[in-house]
């Protein structure tokens, strides 16, 4: 029960601290103030996200001093205070992408060191070890997560929605019958999450930010690789998971690398938030992600689970019709293709 207590705890320190940066950000009036690249139509508070971080942080650490999780992982998911840091700082005043790039590949590195790089990988029946190379795809896939995040992290409800059912759905799926050992750290976080999701439901009283959201993205990668060091499987189970962020991201960038684009910059055209335009709201797309997750990609993670040699097939079976229907709703594609929505 003492265990129990952790999660507990953070959820609602997350609770009352969203509620509180949402004071403090509104009597000093630090407001994402709309414009033509957002999706959101009123000024509102920003920034809720560091509530996400304190009170994980502090789960984390209690989970490590009751020896539920062990030093290597609490280690290499204090990786995500960099980035919470440099996102912090990019929330109130404008950091270079040279900056935060280094303080992303910078933390990605410190994460992995202390797991000791991308742990092997079952594919079929065969066990793949990536070796040193896996510490250059290790890096790059932590940095893209990370990032993906703050992408994905447009619209009311979406980017906190999706880290609660990947950190739940991949620490219970791999740890089944175990929460007292490492699913409890995705627990934790996903109460954390909870907590902020209150406050950030359609409509949104507060939006995390960007030291909310490449912190999420950090941690559900460390996560991932943490649950790799214990099953060949875990990074494609937890892939699948996130297959909804993963797909409309990455075909998004896709789509505006090929047109020269520079695609750090702010857009609306990403397939959720064309769906959003479209459907008139934040709560419909949220929603259906939330199903989309729920029906089709815990069946296909679970199903991994249970024959781990279809896994990484399984990638691939539940990508595809994600992608297909990114890309029927614009994923990537400029307004003036799609002015009718």
């Amino acid at each position: 029960m003492t265990y129990f207590a952790v999660p507990a705890l953070v959820l609602v320190l997350a609770l009352v601290g969203t509620g509180w940066v949402r004071r403090y950000t509104l009597s000093r009036s630090i407001l994402d103030v709309p414009n033509d690249r957002s999706s959101h139509r009123i000024p509102t508070p920003r920034g809720g996200g560091l509530a996400i971080v304190i009170a994980a942080s502090l789960g984390f650490c209690a989970l490590a001093l009751l020896d539920v999780i062990d030093w290597q992982a609490f280690l290499a998911l204090q990786g995500g205070l960099p980035v919470a840091m440099v996102g912090f700082l990019d929330d109130r005043y404008q950091v270079s992408v040279r900056v935060r790039l280094s303080v992303h590949v910078g933390a990605a590195a410190w994460g992995l060191y202390w797991l000791g790089g991308l742990p092997p990988l079952l594919i079929g029946e065969t066990v793949i070890d990536p070796g040193y190379l896996g510490w250059g795809l290790g890096i790059l896939a932590i940095v893209w997560t990370l990032n993906l995040f703050n992408f994905m992290d447009g619209i009311d409800g979406i980017a906190a929605a999706e880290a609660i059912f990947v950190a739940l759905a991949g620490s219970l799926l791999l740890a089944p019958g175990a929460l007292e050992s490492a699913s409890m750290a995705g627990l934790v976080f996903a109460a954390a999450c909870c907590g902020f999701l209150f406050w950030n439901w359609p409509p949104a009283k507060i939006f995390m930010g960007d030291v909310g959201s490449g912190y999420l993205g950090v941690v559900i990668a460390i996560l991932a690789i943490d649950a790799g060091r214990s099953s060949g499987v875990a990074l494609f189970v937890w892939l699948i998971l996130g297959a909804v962020f993963f797909v409309d991201a990455s075909l998004t960038l896709l789509r505006r690398l090929i047109r020269g684009e520079r695609v750090y910059e702010a857009h609306r055209s990403h397939a959720y938030q064309w769906l959003s335009r479209r459907w008139g709201g934040h709560r419909p797309v949220t929603l259906v992600v939330t199903a989309v997750n729920v029906m089709w990609l815990l069946p296909c993670a679970a199903l991994a689970v249970l024959h781990p040699e279809w896994a990484a097939c399984l990638v691939v079976v539940a990508m595809t019709p994600l992608l297909v229907a990114a890309a029927v709703a614009g994923s990537g594609l400029p307004e003036a293709k799609r002015t009718g929505d």
